[in-house]
């Protein structure tokens, strides 16, 4: 299960995009967060008046928000995406899953068989025996 399987170039194609988004979207929600906090420290005086720059601060504050949000829930159409890549493109997997699930529904029917089998034995000597019950009765 460890070798490394040679890849299409367009699956190796997709897979390096799948990364450079990562890459991205975790970078979005690093820098916002980031720039978040610095916003957050109050200044010295400036040239602008507090209220002004509180403002202006919660606007840039809101807008980083919903950028890391929006980084969020492009991560999560990623992990999407990843499953539902490996899902159509992993077929070792799959015919592994389906060979083994395959080996346990032969094991058990082959001891449901056994069981049918040794069933049928047990019946056919009580419907013997009851036969010879029957036969040899008076009251037939």
């Amino acid at each position: 299960m460890a070798t490394q399987r040679v890849l299409p170039q367009s699956k190796e194609t997709l897979l390096q995009n799948y990364n450079k988004r990562l890459k991205d979207d975790i970078r979005s929600i690093l820098d916002n967060f980031t720039e978040i906090i610095k916003t957050a420290k109050v200044e010295d005086e400036t040239q602008v008046s507090r209220a002004t720059q509180a403002e202006q601060d919660h606007y840039e504050m809101h807008v980083r928000a919903a950028n890391i949000v929006r980084a969020g829930e492009s991560l999560m159409k990623l992990v999407s995406d990843l499953k539902q890549f490996l899902i159509l493109n992993d077929f070792p997997s799959v015919n592994e899953a389906i060979s083994l699930r395959n080996q346990q529904l032969r094991t058990l029917q082959e001891e449901c068989d056994k069981k049918l089998i040794s069933l049928r034995d047990e019946i056919a000597i009580d419907l013997y025996e009851l036969e010879e019950e029957y036969y040899s009765s008076r009251y037939k």
